[in-house]
This record gives C-alpha cells, structure tokens and sequence, in this order.
C-alpha cells in the first residue's frame, strides 16, 4: 500500500479531495494531509482528520503531533522538521485541488506556506491535479506555469469539462473524478495489495433506448452516474471490473472494461455472456420493461397521421434471469428506483422474488436526487434487516453499498472466498 500525501490549496473543488481520501482508504492506502488557509474556508481539518485518522498540518510553525509519521508508522522519537518528514515518508504528494495561485507559486519555487515548502523538498512523484474557472484555466500564465511544472516532471491530472462553481457557467477547469486521480497515483506509485484483489465485478450503468424508428426511441432519465460511481469505487478496491453501459455519457475509467450497448436486448446478450465469470454483479442500470413490438426501419412520417398505435412487448427481466442461474460464490445486487410511499414494500418483495442478496431501493419522487441527479439517498435492503443511507453525492453512496457488500459477504456461511465461484 502506499503512503499518500494530500495537499489541499483553496477552492470550491476542496470537497472532492474527502472523496479522494475515502477511495484512497478503502483501497488500503495510507494517508495524510497538508491544508492551505485559504483551503480551511471550504472544508475545515476535521472533516480529514476525521477520514484519514491522522492530525492536518497547516503552518510550518505547528507541531505535527505525528511527528511526521503516517497512520500506518509508528512515530518516532525525535520531532523532526514537519515538511520534511512528510515527504521523506511519503510515497507520491498529490496536491488536488491545485489553485491557480498554488500552481504559481509552484513554477517559481516559492515556499510561502507547509504546502509549497513541502512540494520544493519532495523526492517522491508530485502530481498536480488543477481546478479553477475556466477563464483562469485558459489563462496564458496559467498554461505557462501547467507546462514548466509537466517540463519538471511533475503528473499532471487534466481538469475536465462541466458545470463549473459559478451559477450557470460551463468549461474546462472542473477538477477531475477523485477515482481518475487515484488511477494516476497508483499508476506512479506500487500499490501491493487491495482488500478486493481477485474479485471479478460486473456493473450495469445507464438506461436503454427500444427504438420505435430510425431516430425515435423509448427511453428513460437514468444517466449511469451511480453505476459509474459503483464501478470506479470497487476498482479502487482493487477489483477487476467490467461496464456495460447503456447510453451513458460520462467520462471513463482507464482500469475499467466497457462493454457499450443501447437496448434491453443488447444489455441482456452482454450480461448473459460476463455473468458466469464475475464474484458480484450491481444491477444499477435501468432497463426498460417494454419494446416496441416491431420497430420501423425508416423514418415514421408525421403527414396523414392523426394517431399513432404503438404496440409493446415486453422485455426480459434480466436481473430475475441471471438470478435463477447464480451460483452459490455470486454475489448479487439488484437496484430498484421506485416511486412514492410504497417504495420499501415494493423493493423487498424483489429482493426474494429475483433470488438477490441485496437490494438497493432509492424513491425516485423527489426532484433533486437519483435520475440526472450527482445526489441520492437509498436504503440497503437484505433478508436480516434494512440500512437507510441519508442523501449524500453518489461516489459516497456507492462506497456505502460497497461496504454492505463486504458485511454480507463476511456474515455469509459458510465463507465463499472472492474469486473462487
């Protein structure tokens, strides 16, 4: 496992770096952290010291109680010099989010704070994960100092393109997925063993398109966030993981395998061919129910028509399919987006009705979470009780279920060891 040292500099994107921490821990690694001041106004030293089980250094003139050392060290004796023990202990220093001003200060070798005189000392890989405006991104000095720091050789981590802090606005800068910047840093760094080596999984993302014409579809609002979050949080935990991703428009992980299809049809022929090798399946895709009975080949024409007569069959249940030809060693994990007051009652007659071992069940009605939404809030349901998940971003909610999985499995008798089904 490797000892991760986490710089955080000032901007909204602070939060994410919690979520870095949690997939960075959940994978086995070690980790401490250096704030900025003007980082503290996001997101204050508890909030890490709380994840990562270690004391959040600021100044070069606090006493680091740790005296250097990492949650898996014993400290020593002496009280050394806080920035250098750091990175002299530390496998890589990732400063994410990295300000414009933090970067600056970066590519002229300024050491005004723990964060930069820690950088100007490091041996270890530096990588440098930036977010800002887009405008301040674009920036010719900020381009500059990006390609002094790359020319130094110092990872960097591009920002991606999205909704940006400001209200309304879009573009580059948006700091990239705590996931990706994991990618990077166990790619620059040995990462030994992960608490899910070995284990095979298979996750459904998104939601099918059952064509009515050429350029007509029946569809649904699901976006595969949460399927992608589940994906990339088992990965981080070392698993071998393969998508199958239906119509899902969101970036994609180096360690994953995608599988893309866009109708029930084409998800159930790639799930009945990946099922028989995976130790766990998250059903997490929305697959439609029904499909039009006989698609047209060409363009259906509005002229003459009053009323259109649409006939659907239905389609397979796919989740129930798999589920009567699993093997005992299979893990698996059915989602259920139901609607209103009936939402639990409805989802755990599913749970026995599809031969599942855990059910995942998020009421859909209210407007700011699960469909198109980056937020949900689930309760995890098994046959020995219930687990509500308050609302929380979805990479959060995927590490919960996640570590449901790993209580169910451990409480399984008898024991079926990850990879041997």
């Amino acid at each position: 496992m490797a000892r991760i040292l986490l710089g955080v500099s000032g901007g909204i994107a602070a939060y994410k770096a919690l979520e870095l921490i949690r997939l960075a821990s959940a994978a086995g690694h070690s980790v401490r952290v250096i704030q900025t001041e003007n980082s503290q106004r996001f997101v204050g030293a508890a909030s890490f010291a709380g994840l990562t089980g270690a004391p959040v250094l600021t100044s070069e003139w606090e006493r680091d109680p740790a005296r250097g050392a990492f949650p898996d060290q014993p400290a020593p004796e002496h009280d050394p010099i806080s920035h250098l023990e750091l990175v002299r202990n530390a496998d890589c220093f990732v400063i994410a989010p990295a300000s414009a001003n933090t970067i600056a200060k970066l590519a002229s070798g300024a050491a005004d704070n723990l964060l930069t005189s820690a950088a100007l000392a490091a041996a270890c890989p530096l990588i440098v994960a930036p977010a800002m405006n887009h405008q301040m991104w674009q920036n010719a000095a900020t381009r500059a100092n990006v390609e002094l720091l790359a020319e130094r050789g110092m990872t960097i981590v591009e920002p991606d393109v999205g909704s940006l802090a400001s209200r309304n606005e879009r573009g580059s800068g948006r700091l990239a997925q705590p996931a990706a910047i994991l990618a990077v840093i166990e790619q620059s760094v040995p990462v030994g063993q992960r608490p899910w080596d070995g284990r095979k999984v298979l996750v459904t993302a998104g939601g099918t398109r059952e064509p009515i014409d050429a350029v007509r579809f029946i569809g649904n609002r699901s976006s595969g966030r949460m399927g992608f979050a589940l994906a990339e949080a088992a990965a981080a935990r070392g698993a071998d993981v393969t998508v199958i991703a239906a119509n899902v428009d969101l970036p994609r992980h180096a360690k994953i395998t995608y599988i893309e299809v866009e109708n029930a049809a084409q998800l159930e022929q790639a799930a009945q061919s990946q099922f028989p090798s995976c130790d766990l399946l998250l059903m997490a895709a929305a697959v439609a129910d029904f499909t039009a009975a006989k698609p047209i080949a060409g363009k259906l024409k509005k002229e003459g028509r009053g009323e259109l007569e649409l006939t659907l069959t239905a389609t397979t249940d796919v989740l129930a399919e798999l589920g009567a030809v699993r093997s005992e060693a299979q893990t698996l994990v059915g989602f259920a987006a139901e609607y209103g007051a009936n939402a639990l009652e409805v989802g755990r007659r599913k749970l026995s009705d599809k031969s599942l071992d855990l059910l995942v069940i998020n009421d859909v009605s209210p407007a700011d979470i699960g469909f198109e939404s980056s937020s949900n809030e689930v309760t995890i349901v098994t046959a020995s009780g219930d687990q509500h998940v308050p609302k929380a971003d979805k990479a959060s909610i995927a590490n919960e279920i996640l570590d449901a999985v790993d209580r169910y499995d451990l409480a399984r008798a008898p024991m079926v060891p990850k990879g041997t089904h």
